[in-house]
Parts: structure tokens; sequence; C-alpha cells
């Protein structure tokens, strides 16, 4: 029999939600256990009692699933949006329960993760964790050396300093330029944002790595879920306990 851990982890577990949306539900009161209505902090549960979500059973052994997409521009980074546009779960073309891992806006293209880990999602989006986030950004005009180190040096935004970890020249001419830049963080637009504080405007931007994954091959539109070792490895890479169950496999555009 498994030991009672907190509950609102053991949801993260099962993959309900990140553990900190587990909390609000908790609080929220729209969690029982075996029963009763639970909406205290530091409640405890185990994966063998009957675990409810308003009101639907939450499956005790989910089958844990990482699925690498390649977003295009003008898909929603969503799981759904009220007003029907095309989101990032519609591209999977099957009925997944899985959730975006953080977001890309609707006009930025690249490498997202899916998941029903909310351990694992919990790990890269929250901040005090650094999950890297490198982008290939294409500029309008000449981007100058003297651009760059401003740029490394970090700007004020409207919601506080924005400084990448690194930043490249990978190529730039009279008309346009092209960039690498790692960011730590995730802001909204962020290296957008950035980079019109320095007078320049974002033609494209691409995100090319998410933490220890790279978006390698994958054409817009395209994605693939990890393999068992894949999962594995992720999970080690990013400081969790690697032991996962029940890999789905899936291969598809």
């Amino acid at each position: 029999m498994n030991e009672p851990i907190r509950l609102h982890k053991l949801l993260a577990q099962m993959g309900v939600a990140s553990r900190r949306a587990a909390e609000r539900m908790i609080a929220e009161g729209r969690v029982s256990v075996n029963g009763r209505i639970v909406n205290t902090p530091g409640a405890m549960a185990s994966p063998e009692d009957e675990i409810r979500v308003d009101g639907k059973l939450v499956r005790q052994q989910p089958k844990m699933r990482y699925i690498l997409l390649n977003k295009p521009a003008g898909v929603l980074s969503t799981a759904k949006d009220e007003r029907g546009r095309k989101t990032v779960i519609d591209l999977l073309g099957q009925s997944n329960r899985v959730y975006p891992v953080g977001r890309l806006d609707k006009d930025s293209e690249g490498l997202m993760l899916l998941t029903n880990d909310g351990e694992l999602a919990q790990r890269i989006t929250h901040p005090r964790y650094g999950v890297h986030k490198q982008y290939m950004v294409e500029v309008e005009g000449y981007f100058s050396d003297r651009s760059l180190q401003d740029l490394l040096q970090g700007v004020e935004l409207e919601d506080g300093f924005s400084k990448p970890l690194d930043a490249k020249i990978i190529s730039r001419s009279r008309d346009k330029s092209k960039l690498l830049i790692t960011m730590g963080e995730g802001r909204k637009r962020q290296v957008r944002r950035t980079l019109a504080a320095l007078g320049y405007k974002v033609k494209r931007l691409t995100r090319v790595a998410l933490g220890p994954l790279s978006l390698g091959n994958l054409k817009p539109g395209e994605y693939r879920e990890l393999s068992d070792q894949e999962a594995k490895w992720l999970r080690s890479q990013l400081g969790l306990t690697p032991e996962i169950s029940n890999i789905q496999q899936n291969h598809g555009r």
C-alpha cells in the first residue's frame, strides 16, 4: 500500500493539474477524497483513495504522455479557445488528455511540450527552476554590435527588468538580422518586447529549445511522442525521479 502524500502533489502526479492549480482546486472545495470534500491546505491522500474533482473520478494510474510539437504561427498555444480558433490540441487530431506546458504567442512558432505530467509541467514553467528557453529570432534591419551589448546588459520593461542569459548574432544584413537568444524566464511576449525596447521589430520568432528538449527535424504542425527512455531522461534532466509508467507511443502530423 502506498504511503499518503499531500493531496495537491498527488493530483499533479496523476496528471490532473500543476501543483499550484491543484492547490486552488482544493481551496475552492472542488476535490473530494472518499466521498468527503477536502479544502484544507496540507491534506493527505494516497493513490488507493477515491479522489474526485468536480464530482468526476480521477483515474488512479494515468498514462503519462509527453508530446513534442512544432507549433506553426497563427495557432493558439492553449488547450481550447472560446472563439473557435485553432489550438495546439487541434493539431494532434485525436482525443488527448494532455495540456500545453507554457505558451508561445499566436504569431510565434516552434517547440512546445504537451503532457499530462503535472509535476514536470510545474518544473518547466515555475520561474524558480530557471528552465532555459532558446529562440531563433529574425528582426528588421541591421543588428549592430552595440545593440547586442545593450541586449546582453538587459532593458527595463513595464513589468520588470528583462535580460537574456545569452544572445548571439547568427547573420545580418542591411534589411534583416538573425539572432539566437536564450532566456531563463518566459514572460508574455518578452523577447518581442525586449527587442522593441531596443528599436527592433521582430519578423519571425521560433523557439528551438525548451530546457533539455530541442526542436530537431519537426516541421511546422508536426509532432512526436517521447519514448519511455526519452521520458525518463527528460524527468531526470529536470531533477525529478525518472520512473514513469505506461508511456503511449504515437507519431503524426
